[in-house]
C-alpha cells in the first residue's frame, strides 16, 4: 500500500466530556486532515456490549458519539467512518483469528487478568462474572485492526498489550496459511496526551462522576464551571497555578499568550469567580458553533445513520473481497474450484520466529518448530528493533549467528544444537526459492 492506514475505535459507552475532546478528540481530527494518511474511524458498538447489557444505553451512546466526532470536526469525505456491527466481515475474521489463537496468549490480557486477580482476592471462583466476552475481547480488536491492514493505531499505553496481541494473530495466520496476509500493526503511544482535571480536581471521569459534558447546554456549562474545585485564598490573595484544575483546564483550550495572561492575573490575586467566568467564555467560545452542530445532528437521527451507511459501504468496499481472500486461504472455497487451490504445503511445514513482549516490559523472540515444539527462546530486549535485527541474523547466517549471539540466547531443555541448525537451514532454503 502506498499511504499509510491509521485505525481509530471510539467506544460507545457514555456521554463524551471536555477531557474526550482535548485529550483525543480534537488532536485526532487535526490529524485526519493529513492527506499522505489513510484514516479509518469506527464506532465500536459490538464492545460496549461487554460491558453494557442496557440497549437503550448503547444506542443513545452511539448517537451522542457519532454526532460528537461529526461536530467538532470529523469529514467522512476524507476519513472511513462507519460502526463497527455495519462490517459483517469483523466477527468473520474475528472466528478466523480465534481459531489461530492460543488460550494462554489471552489469558495474559490485562482486562481478564484484573478480574481474575479481583476474584481471587475476594475469594470468588477465579472466573466468576467473567464473561467469554471479556475474555475474547482482545481477539475482537484484533479483527478491527486486521480487517483494513491498518498500519497504525493510536492507543493509550494500557492498550498497547491488545496491539501486540493482535501481531501475534496476524503472524500466526500469516504462518500458517502460507502467505502474508496481514501487515503486523504498529501502537503509536502518545506520551503528551492532555488529561483534564474534572470538577473535583481528579481526573476527569465518567467512574469519578466529575465530567463536563462536551455538549452541555450553554447554562449547563457555565454551572458546572462555577462548581470547581478551588481553595480558600480571598480576592487579591496570590494564587497558584500548580495543582489547580481551573487553570488546567483553562491552558488546554486557551492560546500561549491567554494561558500567560492567566497566569499572571493568579499571581496578581484574581477572584476565583472572575477565573472561572474566563474559564466558561474561553471554552464557549470554541464549543458553541460545534454544540449547534451537535444538536441538530442528535435531533435528526437519520443524517446519522446515513452517514454511517455510507462510511459502511466505502469499509465494505475494502473488507469483502479480503474476507473473501481469508475464506479461500482456509479453505472455505467454492466447491467447483476444488481442484485449482494448491495450497502451500511446503510454507505453512516451516518452522517459525514469533516475537513478543511480556509484563517486564522487554521484548522476546523463540523459534517455533513446524509442529509447535519450542526450539529457541531469547533473552530479553529493550527495544523490538533489537530483537528483529538478531532474528534477521539467524535467518540470513544460520549456524554461525548462533555462536555469535549466543550470550543473546537461552537453550530449551531436551532440544539439540542439530534440531536448530536444521531449522535455521529450512528457513534460509525457503527464502531463496
Amino acid at each position: 500500500m502506498s499511504t499509510t492506514r491509521f485505525l481509530t475505535g471510539i467506544t460507545p459507552s457514555g456521554t463524551p466530556h471536555l477531557g474526550n475532546y482535548a485529550g483525543m478528540m480534537r488532536p485526532a481530527i487535526a490529524a485526519s486532515r493529513d492527506k499522505k494518511v489513510e484514516n479509518f474511524y469506527f464506532l465500536a458498538d459490538y464492545h460496549a456490549l461487554i460491558k453494557s447489557q442496557d440497549p437503550d444505553r448503547v444506542q443513545r451512546s452511539t448517537i451522542e458519539i457519532a454526532a460528537s466526532w461529526l461536530a467538532a470536526g470529523l469529514d467522512p469525505e476524507h476519513v472511513t467512518f462507519y460502526r463497527q456491527s455495519d462490517i459483517p466481515e469483523i466477527p468473520e475474521l474475528t472466528w478466523f483469528l480465534t481459531c489461530v489463537t492460543g488460550k494462554g496468549l489471552l489469558n495474559r490480557a490485562h482486562a481478564y487478568k484484573a478480574a481474575v486477580d479481583k476474584n481471587n482476592a475476594s475469594g470468588a471462583e477465579p472466573d466468576d462474572g467473567v464473561t467469554a466476552g471479556l475474555f475474547m475481547y482482545p481477539v475482537l480488536m484484533g479483527a478491527d485492526i486486521l480487517i483494513f491492514n491498518a498500519h497504525k493505531v493510536p492507543v493509550g499505553r494500557d492498550q498497547v498489550q491488545h496491539l501486540e496481541m493482535a501481531r501475534d494473530m496476524a503472524s500466526s495466520f500469516n504462518h500458517i496459511y502460507g502467505s502474508d496476509y496481514f501487515t503486523l500493526p504498529e501502537a503509536v503511544v502518545e506520551e503528551s496526551v492532555a488529561t483534564l482535571p474534572g470538577l473535583d480536581g481528579r481526573k476527569m471521569s465518567k467512574s469519578y462522576n466529575n465530567t463536563i459534558p462536551l455538549f452541555a447546554p450553554r447554562e449547563q456549562l457555565k454551572k458546572l464551571i462555577n462548581s470547581i474545585t478551588t481553595d480558600s485564598r480571598a480576592p487579591g490573595e496570590p494564587k497558584e497555578v500548580e495543582g489547580s484544575a481551573l487553570f488546567q483546564i483553562y491552558q488546554a483550550f486557551a492560546s500561549e499568550e491567554e494561558t500567560a495572561a492567566l497566569r499572571q492575573q493568579y499571581a496578581d490575586g484574581i477572584a476565583w469567580g472572575d477565573a472561572k467566568q474566563m474559564l466558561f467564555e474561553r471554552i464557549d467560545r470554541e464549543i458553541a458553533p460545534m454544540r449547534e452542530r451537535y444538536e441538530y445532528l442528535i435531533t435528526h437521527p437519520a443524517e446519522l445513520e446515513e452517514i454511517l451507511q455510507a462510511g459502511a459501504a466505502k469499509a465494505r468496499k475494502l473488507a469483502t473481497p479480503f474476507v473473501q481472500q481469508l475464506r479461500s486461504a482456509v479453505g472455505i472455497r467454492n466447491l467447483a474450484q476444488a481442484q485449482k487451490a494448491k495450497v502451500k504445503a511446503v510454507k505453512a511445514s516451516l518452522p517459525q520466529f514469533k516475537q513478543y513482549r511480556e509484563a517486564d516490559g522487554q521484548f522476546y523472540f523463540k523459534l517455533v518448530a513446524a509442529d509447535g515444539q519450542l526450539l529457541l527462546q531469547s533473552q530479553g530486549f529493550a527495544a523490538p528493533k533489537e530483537a528483529g535485527q538478531s532474528i534477521a541474523q539467524l535467518q540470513r547466517e544460520g549456524a554461525a549467528a548462533l555462536s555469535t549471539l549466543k550470550p543473546r540466547l537461552q537453550a530449551v531443555d531436551g532440544v539439540q544444537d542439530e534440531q536448530v541448525i536444521q531449522a535455521l537451514e529450512q528457513l534460509r532454503e525457503a527464502a531463496e526459492q
